[in-house]
């Protein structure tokens, strides 16, 4: 830890919420909560032989774009990052910095990088929230400093069913509760996620009728209610386990959903999706293609996949790592759909699509640093990078999503 300040001028938007400068030295710096333009007082809370982290002490001159962050947490929290951007800036900012991430790490020189798509509603869009809890039992999020758990008595990121119940939510001081979740379905259904370490179910006392249920790495026990959740996109109904991932923004999902139905060449012989998950791109393109085939490592989502696509006869799921799965098929003349966690698409997985050779990859990416790693694998495999369109499913906050485009 340094506490060295300095006087900088931040020059540019660094993927992960920071603003960039340079010090004295010629190293730059990346400081949290910054903008483009302004001039800033910080002090250095890292310091390495190239870069140094800092934290935001006082903007000496602030950025025309400034505006008043909506939440009074907002710079404590590390939950929103652009909350002092009007949207449509908060758009181009994530487009570029999209972009510089394909250069710098892929190697591309001029990425095909379409203008990103909006969100109709910037606040109040999430369907599952997750909070942490404080010594003494109250929700908060990680701040900003990733160490602390920031008790917050206001969050404009929930949808209205969620924000009008997690402030009712009472745990006693140093429970064995990890994390708390709320999701949210159709007509307003909601299911409450007690996640820990600990086998044994905390005592509960409850007067919302909504589900709940105690999550473990072993087991998801049902407490009140149901263990999954019904979901809806572009009218389509989907099965939700408490342990499975589903897309947060609903709005989004069905955007992304439409545009690869207007953007791959359907229908075709072979649709293959890898990290399937519950099924939401499956249960869209089943009825476009002749035989699709499922990849997921996650028991509770391939559950809920084989109920979410249960009408159709021509669907095949294989439970399992990609890298693992992948090298014992056969495609010929398919569509390979990606949608990896953050940490991209593992190696081996990548090798042994490259060997399948479809004609067309696309690739769902929430992470454009691992991203623009693949797509340089990709590439070197050869594959030309179509076109890469953002999505932004995440708004006031870095995360970007995005759609790529691969042809053989």
């Amino acid at each position: 830890m340094s506490n060295k300040i300095s006087e900088i001028k931040l020059e540019k938007f660094a993927y992960g919420g920071d603003a960039m400068g340079h010090l004295s030295d010629g190293r730059a710096v990346f400081v949290p909560f910054g903008l483009p333009g302004e001039r800033v007082r910080i002090r250095l809370t890292q310091e390495k032989k190239n870069f140094a982290r800092a934290e935001l002490l006082e903007v000496l001159e602030p950025s025309p774009q400034r505006t008043t962050a909506r939440c009074k947490h907002f710079g404590e929290c590390g939950g929103c990052h652009y909350q002092s951007l009007p949207y449509e800036t908060q758009l181009d900012a994530k487009t570029e910095i999209l972009r510089d991430q394909l250069q710098r790490i892929g190697k591309i020189e001029n990425p095909p990088v379409q203008p990103m798509i909006g969100c109709p509603n910037p606040w109040n869009y999430r369907n599952h929230v997750q909070f942490h809890l404080t010594n003494e039992g109250k929700l908060g999020y990680v701040g900003t400093n990733g160490n602390k758990i920031i008790p917050i008595t206001e969050c404009h990121l929930p949808n209205e069913t969620i924000d009008s119940i997690w402030p009712q939510l009472e745990f006693e001081p140093d429970t064995s509760i990890d994390r708390v979740s709320l999701r949210t379905g159709v007509e307003d259904d909601l299911m409450l996620i007690l996640e820990s370490d600990e086998l044994e179910a905390p005592e509960l006392e409850l007067e919302a009728g909504i589900s709940v249920v105690h999550l473990t790495e072993e087991d998801a026990l049902v407490m009140a209610g149901a263990d999954y959740i019904v979901m809806q996109v572009l009218k389509r109904k989907f099965h939700v386990s408490a342990g499975s991932f589903f897309q947060i923004n609903t709005v989004m999902a069905g955007k992304m959903v439409k545009y690869l139905l207007k953007r791959l060449p359907l229908p075709a012989p072979t649709i293959m999706d890898v990290y399937c998950g519950v099924g939401l791109f499956s249960a869209f393109l089943a009825s476009k293609c002749e035989h699709l085939i499922g990849i997921e490592a996650s028991p509770s989502a391939c559950e809920d996949f084989t109920i979410n696509l249960d009408e159709f006869d021509h669907v095949e799921l294989y439970e399992g790592a990609a890298e693992d799965v992948i090298p014992h098929l056969e495609a010929e003349q398919a569509i390979v759909l990606l949608d990896p966690p953050r940490s991209g698409v593992e190696v081996r997985a990548l090798d042994g699509i490259r060997e399948l050779a479809p004609k067309i990859i696309a690739y769902v990416s929430c992470d454009p640093s691992t991203l623009a790693r693949d797509t340089a694998r990709l590439i070197a495999g050869g594959y030309r990078l179509v076109e890469v369109t953002p999505f932004d499913m995440f708004p006031q906050t870095y995360h970007i999503e995005s759609i790529s485009l691969f042809e053989k």
